[in-house]
């Protein structure tokens, strides 16, 4: 299940801004997206997983996305990213 994925994610990256970063500079291993969230916020995310044969899985609800990722709010988009991008600063939990 995508959720108990991203729940025992090492180093993970949460919210549009800094998923699309870290797909753009290729830290991304996978991206999650909330069934229920905007799509003028998920489409430009969604494209450039696309580009960059980068997997998407999606959640039901942004609460649900936001639980798995330990926040108090709902979340549109999250990803699991590389440990090494954590470690150079490119990536923030």
């Amino acid at each position: 299940m995508a959720l108990e994925e991203i729940k025992n994610a090492g180093k993970m990256v949460v919210g549009t801004r800094q998923t699309v970063k870290a797909v753009e500079n290729e830290s991304a291993r996978k991206v999650f997206i909330a069934r229920d969230a905007e799509e003028r916020v998920t489409f430009p995310v969604i494209r450039s997983c696309q580009e960059r044969n980068i997997p998407v899985r999606y959640v039901d609800s942004m609460e649900q996305l936001g639980k798995a990722c330990n926040i108090k709010v709902g979340a549109a988009v999250a990803a699991i990213v590389e440990e090494e991008a954590q470690q150079r600063g490119l990536a923030d939990k």
